[in-house]
């Protein structure tokens, strides 16, 4: 039998419940999926065992104090607390967490942190000198309190350090990490299993945008255009010009225009370009697909197009993004 992977999650007082608790039960999740071959054993470990109250008041049980961890840690999972602010969210950096962060995550497989768990890396010195990203409304603060931190604000999550060092956004997007650590130890169909089971659409890679286009958009008021943007996800390599989108919706080319931006805040073929990068991002991080065949099936056409769009989009090229975000199992 494999030795089982040990997960470690901090939990302390004011923790992020979801960010705690989503990720093990990720972990839980590839157990019975794999009939226990997956071999995670999560522990919680906070400044003492015993109950922590979260965030949202809603109480843990630390299965172990921090002095109590010692060095045997696959994963160590470090989750975030924030303080609401006159300017915002603060993330809040305990110095005693910051400690045994520092002191465990050298005897760690890998370490990642988990929104605004980034700031305790940080500040115990693990993310100098690489990339990282936060829940973008402390990404201002994680870039002024560490200048020694490159702080992307809008991937989803981003490993570095070999893939020994991961950084994930908020909220809902631990999961996503935890099922791309998943993916990294079990495979991609265990992972996608795990999905499956916990009615996630799809599993979203680490470069995905915090805001993905339908995210990024503001709420339409009208259901018909709801429903073409969905049409247009599912459509990216046919024809998507503002005159087939108008005859799509049994509408004048020039008053569809103006409706679809009054309603999503972006002209049709700027949402068009922007939906055909992410889906082109997606193929980047998962597949070997060549670029030509990425531009194909995301709609772009032609590799020469596809440059062009992620130069627009995200300012950099489809083989400097793949080289940073393809994950392993691709």
């Amino acid at each position: 039998m494999p030795l089982p992977h040990r997960v470690v999650i901090a939990v302390f007082p004011d923790v992020d419940l979801l960010d705690a608790t989503g990720p093990a039960e990720v972990f839980a999740l590839a157990n019975r999926e794999t009939a226990g071959r997956a071999g995670y054993e999560v522990r919680l470990a906070g400044p003492a065992a015993g109950e922590v109250r979260t965030s949202a008041g809603v109480r843990l049980l630390a299965d172990l104090s921090f002095s109590e961890v010692g060095g045997q840690v696959d994963t160590l999972l470090v989750p975030g607390a924030v303080d609401m602010t006159e300017d915002g969210p603060t993330a809040r950096i305990d110095k005693d967490v910051v400690a045994w962060v520092k002191d465990t995550a050298p005897h760690a497989r890998r370490v990642a942190s988990v929104c605004v768990g980034a700031h305790l890396l940080a500040a115990a010195g693990l993310l100098d000198g690489r990339t990282a990203t936060t829940h973008w409304s402390t990404a201002a603060q994680l870039a002024a309190d560490h200048p020694a931190v490159t702080v992307d604000p809008d991937p989803i999550f981003v490993r570095t350090d070999r893939g020994r060092i991961w950084t994930g956004a908020g909220i809902s997007a631990c999961l996503d990490l935890a099922l791309a650590l998943v993916a990294e130890d079990q495979g991609e169909d265990v992972a996608l299993a795990v999905a499956r089971q916990l009615v996630m659409y799809l599993r979203r890679q680490g470069g995905q945008s915090q805001f993905s286009v339908p995210l990024s958009r503001p709420a339409t008021s009208r259901r018909d255009i709801d429903e073409l943007c969905l049409w247009i996800a599912e459509h990216l390599d046919e024809d998507l010009s503002a005159e087939a989108l108008a005859a799509h919706m049994r509408l004048s080319e020039r008053h569809f225009a103006r409706v679809f931006k009054q309603e999503t805040g972006a002209g049709p073929a700027a949402y068009v370009e922007a939906a055909r990068v992410e889906a082109a991002r997606r193929l980047l991080e998962t597949t070997d697909c060549p670029l030509e065949q990425v531009a194909a099936t995301a709609g772009l056409g032609s590799v020469e197009t596809l440059h062009r769009a992620f130069k627009r989009q995200l300012a950099t090229t489809p083989a400097a993004y793949r080289r940073r975000f393809r994950t392993r199992t691709a």
